[in-house]
């Protein structure tokens, strides 16, 4: 499985980013794909997620402002995000679910998870800076 994002890039705050991934040598018929930052110091967090029926789960801090949509015919996920802040300066991963999803927490589970723990397969990063 190959996870390949796109869009990062540099902006000024109040600006807007859209990122993309694809998803190559995947084919799990159950899952969550998500988008995760991680700020220099911090430890990655989720940012938002979606299920392969659509339900979205969205971090507080980024509630209203960013939007996750998915190509599931595809196996593509993609992160509108707008009024971008400073804070939301950071590397960003997407990453994708596995066999353990699929058969233990798929159905368990009302919103796709935001837990790192969940998911099996992670991009290389695309950063996004903000700037003042």
């Amino acid at each position: 499985v190959q996870l390949v994002e796109s869009g990062g890039g540099s902006v000024q705050s109040g600006g807007s980013l859209r990122l993309s991934c694809a998803a190559s040598g995947y084919t799990y018929s159950r899952y969550s794909m998500g988008w995760f930052r991680q700020a220099s110091g911090k430890e990655r967090e989720g940012v938002a997620a979606i299920r392969k029926d659509g339900r979205t789960t969205y971090a507080d801090s980024v509630k209203g402002r960013f939007i996750i949509s998915q190509d599931g015919a595809k196996y593509t996920v993609s992160l509108q995000m707008n009024s971008l802040h400073r804070e939301d300066t950071a590397m960003y991963y997407c990453a994708a679910t596995g066999a353990n999803y699929r058969d233990y927490y798929y159905y368990s589970e009302a919103s796709p998870p935001l837990k790192k723990e969940r998911y099996n397969y992670w991009g290389q990063g695309t950063q996004v800076t903000v700037s003042s």
